[in-house]
């Protein structure tokens, strides 16, 4: 709302400053800074509000050094989160912008799923929350809204280079670059592509998964890419909710992610780095960095009062939201296939989960008795069972968190 405004006030009045408003990089700083003003300012206001209407976390009894001292711990503390993301995003954002209208869908439509499942747990005394089958509903609804947008929307196009034989059929046109001595022509279209890391030109169509049919594959490619869109955001947001285990696990890991989403999205809405990097030019892209300032800035402040010993939990509103947000922001700058990498702490904790499920059901129904690959799970579970102090492993995760994301990095310049 504010850079509208400023925008307005630089087209029609010469005061000095103004300018600053069209630097993504002074916007994404200045969102970086409310929300840590957000989340820390008022985090303990909302810690004493909790306190005072006993919103506290029921603990179960794991047999876990130290566990049963968190009982009645303030949950819900996902919802400082959401402000501490939404109100910087909405003051110095560009809100026309399609990739941010998506982002703030997915942090209300996300938080929303997750406030009504620990709404359950606190006020109606269900230790359940939401039935399972509810929150991947969500999930799955919000996957259909985000592929469906991305196909359709005509704003949401990748910038690709125009062979010299092949003619122009589109009503797009074709724009002539220069590269060193080289001039070649580039065209915004729509497309399934995404960036993939160790494959040809660091592309993948998601169209051609289907190509082994023959024929006309193309008119596949909505499926496609709506059945992985889908699969993506359910997957990333149950394992950052699985990942919120220990005091700052999910919230130091998600701000690591959140640095490194933010350096990508500006790469791939500036020519000169994309073209460095040899990933996709997604116009208008960058504008997400601000998007990613206000949720790292909110995952660091929410960090003060979630370290150990936690002061407040953030309860599924805030860990279904962060995986929500991390799987579709990774979708528009067509960095989903990163996840697995980047994201590498949630899909070992998720893994490990289904792992000993999996596992145990096997056993107990060849063996007659239950069987365990670790001696507890989640992963972070199994350390602690280990004797490990939770504090060393969540500092250890981070470590771990940090290294994935440079390895995200490099990643993109290997062909």
């Amino acid at each position: 709302m504010l850079y509208l405004l400023f925008e307005y006030l630089h087209k029609h009045y010469d005061i000095p400053g103004l300018r600053l408003f069209q630097y993504i990089t002074f916007r994404a700083s200045v969102s970086i800074i409310l929300s840590l003003i957000i989340t820390t300012v008022y985090g303990r206001r909302l810690i004493d509000f909790l306190h005072k209407k006993q919103v506290g976390e029921t603990v179960r009894n794991l047999g876990l050094e130290g566990q049963m001292q968190k009982q009645g711990t303030p949950t819900m503390g996902g919802i400082i989160i959401l402000l501490g993301i939404l109100i910087p995003t909405l003051l110095f954002a560009n809100i026309t912008n399609i990739y941010v209208i998506l982002m703030v869908i997915t942090t209300i439509w996300m938080g929303a799923i997750g406030f009504l499942d620990d709404y359950i747990k606190v006020f109606k005394k269900n230790k359940e929350g939401l039935a399972g089958r509810f929150k991947v509903v969500g999930q799955v609804g919000l996957g259909l809204i985000v592929g469906t947008t991305m196909y359709f929307h005509p704003n949401i196009v990748v910038r690709e280079t125009v062979q010299d034989n092949v003619k122009n059929t589109s009503s797009v046109p074709m724009v002539l670059r220069q590269k060193g001595e080289t001039f070649y022509y580039t065209q915004d279209v729509k497309s399934t592509k995404t960036n993939m890391p160790f494959y040809k030109n660091n592309e993948f169509d998601y169209a051609k998964v289907l190509k082994f049919l023959g024929g006309d594959y193309q008119k596949y490619a909505f499926i496609i890419f709506l059945a992985f869109t889908v699969f993506i955001i359910t997957a990333v947001s149950n394992g950052a909710n699985i990942t919120d285990g220990i005091d700052g696990l999910a919230t130091g890991t998600s701000a690591v992610i959140g640095i490194t989403l933010g350096i990508l999205a500006y790469v791939s809405g500036n020519t000169i780095m994309a073209d460095y990097l040899n990933i996709m030019y997604i116009p208008n892209s960058a504008e997400l960095m601000i998007f990613a300032g206000a949720f790292v800035g909110a995952c660091v402040g929410f960090l003060w009062y979630n370290s150990y010993p936690a002061q407040i939990f953030m309860g599924d509103t805030g860990s279904l939201a962060i995986g929500g947000i991390i799987a579709a922001f990774a979708l528009m700058i067509r960095k989903e296939l990163l996840i697995p990498i980047l994201c590498g702490i949630f899909l070992v904790e998720l893994v490990s989960v289904i792992m000993q499920v999996s596992y145990f059901k096997y056993t107990k129904k060849k063996f007659g008795e239950g069987r365990r690959i670790f001696l507890m799970s989640p992963l972070h579970h199994h350390y602690q069972k280990k004797g490990y102090h939770e504090a060393k492993i969540v500092t250890r995760f981070w470590i771990i968190g940090i290294m994935l994301a440079i390895m995200t990095i490099v990643t993109l310049k290997l062909r």
